[in-house]
């Protein structure tokens, strides 16, 4: 037992020495205003800007990765990058399998969305949200009926295209849509799910987390993380 814990202790020193040198920030890039890819085919949106302040205060060298939201965590787990900055709000469900930051954004609605006039049944029409999301999970366990996409543009696209009544996802995605859709779109419900958004990282790497939580810690003392929440969601968002 006492070799089993050292050489976890070991092997959690060894991970760690590497972080000042890179840690690499894996995200979805395809769920404005959170994070997306620009016309230079950079990351951006929040979560950009968070996350370079982040390692800026936490002394790390942090380089961008991108992947699918459908196997950001397993791809976390097997060792693609070190931490998912992508709009993930913390669960109980996901917290058995890696860890959480604290909060770099407070908890906010999940909105159901359908084209104007159209007579929804939220209880027991057809409702699109993306897949591995707390708003499928929410869905799943109604007596509607769960049609899962890949992405976030594909459930907005089944709703434009009469193949769902109504999409559910995170009302800081949607309602920006809506805004401008020159009426096309109208919100016809709310519910809340989940915690904030955290930075998920694997449990062994404590070290990493302690850095980010400190960052963080920093960031909402002086302002700065609320300031970026106001530039990106709007003066009226929600902030610490």
């Amino acid at each position: 037992m006492k070799k089993i814990i050292l050489s976890a202790l070991l092997a959690t020193f060894m991970v760690g020495s590497t972080y000042a040198e890179t840690v690499r920030m894996g995200t979805e890039g395809a769920y404005p205003p959170y994070n997306f890819i620009n016309d230079n085919g950079e990351v951006d949106g929040f979560e950009r800007d968070v996350g370079d302040l982040l390692c800026a205060r936490a002394n790390l060298d942090c380089v961008w990765v991108v992947n699918d939201w459908d196997s950001i965590i397993p791809n976390l787990l097997s060792g693609n990058y070190d931490t998912i900055i992508a709009g993930m709000s913390i669960t109980d469900e996901r917290d058995e399998v890696i860890d959480f930051t604290q909060e770099y954004y407070p908890p906010s609605p999940s909105v159901f969305m359908a084209l104007s006039g159209a007579d929804v049944d939220l209880d027991g029409g057809v409702i699109a949200a993306q897949a591995s999301t707390i708003q499928a999970g929410y869905v799943a366990g109604t007596s509607a009926t769960l049609v899962e996409f890949a992405t976030a543009e594909e459930t907005v696209a089944a709703v434009q295209n009469g193949e769902v009544d109504a999409v559910l996802a995170d009302g800081d995605y949607l309602i920006p849509m809506i805004s401008e859709s020159n009426g096309e779109f109208v919100a016809v419900g709310e519910v809340s799910l989940g915690g904030g958004v955290g930075m998920g990282i694997r449990e062994s790497d404590g070290e990493l987390k302690a850095k980010m939580n400190a960052a963080i810690d920093s960031m909402k003392a002086d302002g700065s993380l609320n300031t970026l929440i106001k530039k990106w969601f709007g003066q009226d968002a929600n902030t610490f």
